[in-house]
Parts: structure tokens; C-alpha cells; sequence
């Protein structure tokens, strides 16, 4: 069986600068690491690699730096990494780029080995959207397991699936057929490091790159072209200027009244 972990390159910063003209995010400068979310799919596709002696591929769509992205994921020990990179999948929202990744894990299904799983982190800390996993899974019709937080049971030889999902104040198990597509938290795992001879191995090591020859995608479907979602405007909102009512130590209830007084002329008290 192979399991395919998704992993994305994302910005190392709470400053995330935005192309005013194309509204997508500005890469040039800012130093990038792997989604944090993403480093517990791939800590738990090592898991299962290391006891059911499957092999792991790792995708990323992204442009050619994201590259050492990859790179860290073959340092831990997947077998196989392949970047998605091509201009016209530039500025794709997650329709369309989970097109991209969903023809990815279909070829590497017949020219690799049968997929069985497909992990991904829960949602990148740059978008925050959760959507490109089950956009995932629904394109190739795989059973989708969100929020994944623990798995219970993996019977290869029966090709089921027992996991957990941690939901708001409980949780869930859920059992489901193979080929499936899970979305991680971060309970699920604490990833490893790399050991230094895998690291200076993967510092060495090729990863194959697949453009749009290699996947034959309508350009309609992808990139920006294929989005039908986009950004119209990004701006930082403006804080109203506060004001100080009073004085809470020395006249406490006039202070109340104060404030009371100005919540209703807002129209924020009911009357």
C-alpha cells in the first residue's frame, strides 16, 4: 500500500505581505517552513511506514523553492517526493488546487502502488481555509476522515480504518473503508527529527518535478483560471481611537452609568 502525505510550504511570519495587483501572497523575502499541521500527517505516515513496511510518498504544489520543503520530508524518511510546480498553477484557491494534488495521487496510484491513505494537516496556518483535504477526497471518492486525532486500528488485509476525531468537547470513532483521505490535529503525533546522515542524504537527493505536461490538466481547471473563488481586496480594518468614561476607582457607579448611558445611544443595550 502507498500512503500519500500532502504537505505545503508556508510563511514563516506573522507579516504576510499581499500583491495589491494579483491578491495573491508575496513569496519573495519571506522566509517559508513546512505547515505545522503538515508535520503531523507526515510524522504519522512515518509511524505507519515503520510498522506496516508501506512505502510514503510526500507531494507539494508550490514554486521551485518549495523545493527544501520537500527535501525535509525525504530527511525524515519518505520514499518518494514530487513537486507540483508550474506557472499555471499559480494562484489557485483550494478548488483548484485540490485538482492539482487529486491528479498527482491518482498517477502516482497507477505508476507507484495502490494508495490506500491520503494525510493531510487539518488546514495551513497561511489560508486556514480546511478545505483543500476533502476537496481532495471527494474528486477521487475516497471516504474522508477530518480531524483525525488518534487511529485506533489499521486492518490492511480487510482495508478498513478505525480513527478518532476530535471535535468540539468530544470525540468521535469512526470506522471507514480504505482508500481514505485523513486531515490531522496535533494531538495525533509529536514529529521527529531528522538524524544527520538521512539529512545530508536528502541535502543530495532529486526531487522529481511535475508541471502541467506531466499532468495534462486543463488550464481551465487550474491555477487562476480555474478558481472560482478570489480575493477582491485585502486591507488591515481601522481601529476606532477608545475613550476613558470616568474614573472606575474613585466613582464606580457614576462610571456604570456613564457607560451604560453610551451603550444605549449606540443602540448596543436593549432598552
Amino acid at each position: 500500500m502507498l500512503i500519500v502525505v500532502c504537505i505545503k510550504q508556508v510563511p514563516d511570519t506573522t507579516q504576510v505581505q499581499i500583491d495589491p495587483v494579483t491578491n495573491t501572497l508575496v513569496r519573495e523575502g519571506i522566509p517559508f517552513i513546512v505547515n505545522p499541521y503538515d508535520t503531523h500527517a507526515l510524522e504519522e505516515s512515518l509511524r505507519l511506514k515503520d510498522r506496516f513496511r508501506c512505502k510514503v510518498a510526500a507531494i507539494s504544489m508550490g514554486p521551485p523553492n518549495a523545493e527544501a520543503t520537500l527535501k525535509k520530508a525525504l530527511a525524515l524518511g519518505v520514499d518518494k517526493a514530487i513537486l507540483l510546480s508550474d506557472r499555471v498553477f499559480g494562484g489557485a484557491d483550494t478548488l483548484a488546487t485540490s485538482n492539482v494534488l487529486s491528479a498527482a495521487i491518482s498517477k502516482l496510484n497507477t505508476e507507484m502502488d495502490e494508495v490506500g491513505l491520503v494525510l493531510c494537516g487539518k488546514q495551513t496556518i497561511d489560508g486556514d481555509t480546511a478545505q483543500v483535504g476533502p476537496g481532495i477526497a471527494s474528486r477521487l471518492g475516497y471516504q474522508q476522515l477530518t480531524l483525525v486525532d488518534r487511529i485506533e486500528n489499521l486492518d490492511l488485509s480487510q482495508k478498513r480504518i478505525r480513527v478518532s476525531r476530535k471535535l468540539e468537547g468530544r470525540h468521535e470513532i469512526v470506522e471507514a473503508p480504505l482508500p481514505a483521505m485523513l486531515t490531522v490535529v496535533r494531538e495525533l503525533n509529536r514529529p521527529r527529527y531528522p538524524k544527520v546522515p538521512m539529512r545530508l542524504a536528502a541535502a543530495d537527493a532529486q526531487v522529481e518535478v511535475w508541471n502541467n505536461q506531466v499532468l495534462k490538466l486543463d488550464e481551465q481547471s487550474i491555477g487562476l483560471k480555474g478558481s472560482p473563488t478570489w480575493v477582491s481586496k485585502i486591507f488591515s480594518p481601522e481601529r476606532v481611537v477608545g475613550e476613558i468614561l470616568g474614573d472606575g476607582y474613585a466613582d464606580p457607579e457614576g462610571t456604570a452609568a456613564l457607560l451604560i448611558e453610551k451603550l444605549m445611544a449606540k443602540d448596543m443595550l436593549p432598552i
